[in-house]
């Protein structure tokens, strides 16, 4: 399975200052999948250690922390010498043993050539609870779900990419019923590798719903087993009320959904722990477009989205026959797969920030304005066929942004001041829109 995290390893790999890098992500989006395939196309050896129930592991880390005895203990547990040229040592589940976050301060300073990467399904969580971080000694790396992209690659459809990221959208409208064919298997299964992988091997959608309702089940059997006690029924009531926020006209959070008469600060901690498994985007409303965008966040006002658009389809129980129904899907809950799909593919743009813009008195609304540093480009997002955009007008008015994008189920276009992109080709705004 292609997953273009995995040019940044290997461009990782080749860094001349590496530092320790860790992979953040929800758990089963595949970063030890990603691990364990990096190190076999780009390593001769692989030290794997996951620290989850590994007592060994546990001993060797809480005694001390110098290099040269860790390197030692990971040697008698590998059974061999450990080359750092050749080698790739990777940590998962490493929250479980924070003494290991701790030590990649000193592999970065004191022993540098050895290649670690490291990853751990709750690692947000466990950093709030007082690990020592090696903040400055480590780089990041967050892993998504399969984007749009990555999944038709998986469905053997590789040269429609490469289509879309050339920029002939004149020969890729000639396939755009494939591609909006696609496209709605896509809001069904979604980007977890487990059903992606099933999908492409049978093309069956009822082992696709089984393995996303396993998987949601997970979920819930983390929030009972890692959050503390008392956090558990808020996290579970407001991870619940999700779909019922995104099937608003309004879809900007609001806490009376989840309960009659909530309010935020009881659901801070739920909130957060969400966040911080990364099971949950959080996106807020600025108040004026300008850079940088974060100066300018509203905090109390957001919208929430899924870590995945498939199991989105699936908590809202999404039938098998709206796939055959026209454009249909795309209206479905109100537009509120088609967000949850454009908002996916957004975030695995690196270096992109993602929020929304409402006007003051809410008068109008863009879905999503992105900033990538060097310029804030409005998105609308188009559940259909649709070629009104009053808020982008109104937004353009006031704003004047140098580009405004407007996603939507017609045809690519390129007006003087509006790029209409059609919502498979969403994606492709990092390759021929300077957002990257």
């Amino acid at each position: 399975m292609y997953r273009t995290a995995m040019e940044y390893l290997l461009a990782w790999k080749e860094k001349m200052r590496r530092k320790p890098l860790i992979i953040r992500g929800a758990r089963q989006v595949g970063k030890t999948w990603l691990m364990k395939e990096f190190g076999k196309i780009g390593y001769e050896q692989v030290v794997y250690i996951n620290f989850d129930n590994n007592p060994q592991m546990k001993i060797l880390f809480e005694e001390s922390l110098d290099v040269t005895r860790l390197i030692t203990g990971l040697e008698l547990y590998a059974g061999h010498k450990i080359d750092p040229a050749n080698t790739l040592l990777i940590f998962d589940e490493v929250q479980e043993v924070p003494k290991a976050l701790s030590s990649l301060k000193y592999f970065n300073e004191d022993a540098p050539q050895y290649q670690i990467v490291c990853a751990g399904s709750l690692l947000g969580v466990a950093l709030h609870h007082g690990t020592s971080f090696p903040v400055g000694k480590v780089e990041f790396l967050d892993l998504y779900p399969l984007s749009f992209f990555e999944f038709l690659s998986a469905m053997g459809k590789e040269q429609f990419v490469t289509l879309l990221q050339t920029g002939d959208f004149d020969m890729a409208a000639n396939f755009k019923l494939d591609y909006i064919d696609l496209l709605k298997q896509y809001y069904y299964v979604g980007g977890m590798p487990e059903a992606v992988q099933a999908f492409a091997d049978s093309k069956d959608f009822n082992e696709v719903r089984e393995i996303q309702q396993r998987i949601l089940t997970a979920y819930e059997q983390d929030f009972s087993k890692h959050a503390p006690n008392e956090a558990v029924p808020r996290i579970r009531m407001l991870w619940n009320s999700i779909p019922a926020q995104l099937s608003k006209e309004n879809k900007k959070f609001i806490y009376g959904l989840i309960k009659e008469g909530a309010r935020a600060k009881e659901y801070e901690l739920a909130m957060l722990w969400l966040t911080d498994c990364g099971l949950v985007h959080k996106v807020h409303r600025v108040s004026t477009p300008s850079l940088p965008l974060k100066a300018y966040e509203d905090l109390k006002a957001f919208k929430l989205y899924l870590v995945d658009v498939g199991l989105l389809s699936c908590m809202v129980g999404l039938r098998q026959d709206v796939l055959l129904n026209g454009n249909q899907l795309f209206k479905e809950f109100k537009g509120a797969l088609t967000e949850q799909y454009v908002l996916q593919q957004l975030k695995t743009i690196k270096g992109l920030n993602v929020y929304y813009w409402t006007a003051d008195r809410g008068t109008a609304e863009v879905d999503f304005v992105i900033d990538n540093g060097s310029d804030v480009i409005p998105v609308e997002v188009k559940a259909e066929i649709n070629l009104q955009a009053k808020s982008l007008k109104v937004y353009r008015e006031k704003f004047q942004p140098n580009l405004s994008i407007r996603t939507s189920m017609t045809d690519y276009k390129k007006e003087d001041w509006l790029l209409n992109l059609p919502l498979w080709a969403i994606s492709t705004i990092r390759y021929t829109h300077r957002v990257n």
